[in-house]
């Protein structure tokens, strides 16, 4: 038993004209064309097809989904970290603009109404955990050892401005207190 474009459109909640164009490079391909043209897919093109919209709603790109469906393994962890790594960079751009809007209007205070983890946010949750300060500090300074690159980013995340983290970076590879 086959689907038509129709019916496997829907399924999805895709147009057929999305399917049409899947098909125009080589994503997805019915099964067969039927006399007048009509297109038949498989359980398989549709078993590709929930793959391929899984794969969309995480951001991949369709030239990466017909890798990673097309190729070994390796081709779907390179892509997703690819992504992984894109929406990294989109998340720091739109903090930035966030806090960039805040000074704008000049009320830093709007921060803390938005999903940005701030310093004292964070401080906050290591301190309700049970941290003291000198485990705090040597959490960072396990975080420099082990992801110097990482850590930055997360340093970053927490809104901190570059002389503070560049001061937090200094400490942490030293592994000694605070200046």
């Amino acid at each position: 038993m086959g689907y038509t474009v129709g019916k496997l459109a829907k399924k999805y909640g895709l147009s057929r004209s999305t399917l049409l164009y899947y098909d125009s490079i080589g994503l997805l391909s019915p099964e067969s064309h039927s006399k007048g043209e009509y297109r038949s897919y498989s359980e398989y093109d549709e078993k590709r097809l929930a793959q391929i919209c899984k794969y969309r709603k995480a951001g991949i790109a369709l030239r990466d989904i017909r890798t990673i469906l097309d190729s070994p393994e390796t081709s779907l962890a390179s892509a997703l970290q690819r992504r992984f790594d894109e929406l990294n960079n989109e998340i720091d751009i739109l903090h930035e603009q966030q806090k960039l809007i805040s000074d704008l209007l000049q009320n830093p205070g709007m921060l803390k109404d938005s999903k940005m983890m701030s310093k004292e946010r964070w401080v906050h949750i290591l301190a309700s955990s049970g941290y003291s300060e000198e485990d705090m500090r040597n959490w960072h300074i396990g975080f420099e050892r082990t992801s110097p690159e990482s850590h930055y980013r997360f340093l970053k995340y927490l809104g901190l401005g570059n002389k503070e983290i560049r001061e937090i970076q200094s400490w942490a590879k030293k592994g000694t207190d605070r200046p």
